[in-house]
């Protein structure tokens, strides 16, 4: 079968050629990179992930320990261990991205097929429009607070029209917006954080492990952890114009220092508004908080917070668009063109948009609930794909076949399908939600252990399950690839710089 999407490089390119200039309006979305197209460096991964996650969105996170009790250093302490564990997968996923110039999606084709990725596209394209609808929620919110006007509707098609306008402008310009955000971020909120500790009285044992709770420690560990690893699905989507000769190690230190350090001091920031300001949420205790420092700086410190969460809701647009053109290709093979990708765009700021005005005051009180189901499903497929790169393949992919259900690849990839259903089921004795309690779980007091459980099972089961794949086979046509068609897939073997 022809392959619309994976059109070849002139053979013989010279490998990380990257002094093509980026069109205004990107063109590409599910389809390989040529070479003569890539550009940047994995710096920029820092700012694009760092502003990701310093939004207020991320401080919400941090202020689900405090709705169950916990104080201050609970919540600090469980926050920073959740973000570093979650973000260990999402940094090993972006390092995925200059080697194989693939989306991330299309990228686990490999281990679940040409159309059996469709379930777990399905999965992070109903993730995505669920962040957008908390996201708009609070934009609204913000509008709202600093203006005195009660829009509704009008300030989601605001909010989103915005975010909807930056994704069709695509991947280059996000990273520039990322970029000069993050220096607004510092100025404002950077002085915000270093002062109002100092101003801001706490609780007397806000700072003592004395009462410590676990279920309290693990709702919000959970949350944290759910948060950095939500992004591991589509990270690579924002390092795949990077040239393949870029280090994986500086990929993946960039990714983990973004998302690490913008996840821990927001979401250490929501602990501290809501240890200061008990019963407030998030927008009020952060007003409150920067009235306390100066009066009436809390409205322009919201002001200046709307830019992030509008560039984070683009940020999901953008990937849920290349999902869902992944679902649309896996059905029925199609030309990922320019317009095909800003059809999808302004699809799923469209869905979030009806979401929002849809949903009620229940879907902000659950959005904990959300973030470990999100956890839940997600587990099992970051397992499979990073051990199938990092263990099984070792970055040895046919690129050209990743675009075929005949391919080496097949439609239903059974070995991973299979595993994520053995890492799901697992799971279930150990999980903790607002709608069931596993029975393991109950007899543990109500700790959510399901994360580690997930974890192991699908990645022992895919093991074992792939010990009869033809990786020879495999690795020879992935070198074929290469000389005939100059994609860049064989990760281990390319040069590093």
């Amino acid at each position: 079968m022809a392959t619309p999407a994976a059109p070849s490089s002139t053979p013989g390119s010279a490998p990380g050629a990257g002094d093509a200039q980026p069109s205004l309006v990107e063109s590409r979305s599910i389809d390989w990179v040529p070479l003569n197209e890539r550009h940047g460096r994995p710096r920029s991964l820092f700012s694009l992930w760092f502003m990701s996650n310093a939004q207020v969105t991320t401080l919400a996170t941090g202020m689900l320990g405090a709705a169950l009790g916990a104080n201050l250093a609970t919540s600090l302490l469980a926050i920073v261990l959740g973000v570093a564990v979650g973000t260990v997968f999402t940094a090993f996923h972006s390092a995925q991205g200059p080697q194989l110039g693939l989306p991330q999606m299309i990228q686990s084709r490999a281990q679940f097929g040409y159309r059996g990725v469709v379930l777990i596209c399905a999965i992070v394209v109903f993730s995505l429009v669920g962040f957008n609808m908390f996201n708009q929620m609070l934009g609204a919110d913000v509008l709202t607070m600093t203006t005195g006007v009660d829009a509704g509707a009008g300030w989601y098609v605001l909010i989103s029209g915005v975010a909807v306008l930056l994704a069709i402008f695509g991947y280059s310009w996000i990273h520039r917006t990322q970029s000069w955000l993050t220096a607004l971020f510092l100025i404002t909120f950077g002085l915000f954080t270093v002062v109002v500790p100092f101003v801001v009285p706490l609780p007397a044992d806000a700072l003592s492990l004395a009462n410590f709770s676990w279920v309290a420690f693990l709702v919000q560990f959970g949350g944290a952890a759910a948060y950095a690893l939500g992004w591991a699905p589509y990270v690579s989507d924002y390092s795949r114009y990077l040239p393949p000769q870029t280090n994986p190690g500086r990929a993946l230190f960039y990714t983990y220092g973004g998302v690490f350090v913008g996840a821990v001091w927001l979401m250490g920031l929501g602990a501290f508004v809501a240890s200061a300001f008990q019963g407030a949420d998030p927008l009020e205790g952060v007003r409150d908080a920067a009235d306390a420092i100066l009066p009436g700086s809390g409205t322009w410190l919201l002001v200046a917070a709307l830019p992030g969460l509008i560039s984070v809701i683009t940020v999901n647009i953008y990937a849920a668009s290349i999902e869902t053109i992944t679902i649309i290709d896996s059905i029925r093979p199609v030309r990922p063109t320019r317009t095909l990708r800003v059809v999808t765009c302004l699809a799923i700021a469209t869905a979030a948009v009806i979401g929002s005005l849809l949903s009620t005051g229940e879907f902000l009180a659950n959005f904990s609930s959300f973030l470990v189901v999100l956890l839940y499903v997600l587990v099992p497929w970051t397992s499979i794909n990073l051990v199938d790169y990092y263990l099984v393949r070792k970055g040895h992919y046919v690129v050209r076949d990743i675009f075929t259900p005949n391919g080496v690849y097949s439609a239903w990839g059974w070995r991973g399908l299979l595993a994520y259903a053995i890492g799901i089921v697992a799971m279930i004795p150990f999980v903790v939600t607002v709608w069931f309690t596993g029975p393991i779980a109950q007899a543990l007091g109500g700790a959510d252990l399901a994360l580690f459980i997930g974890l192991a099972a699908s990645a022992i089961a895919y093991v074992l399950l792939s010990r009869s794949l033809d990786l020879g086979r495999e690795r020879a046509a992935a070198e074929r690839d290469v000389t005939e068609t100059g994609h860049q897939a064989v990760a281990f073997t390319s040069r590093r710089r």
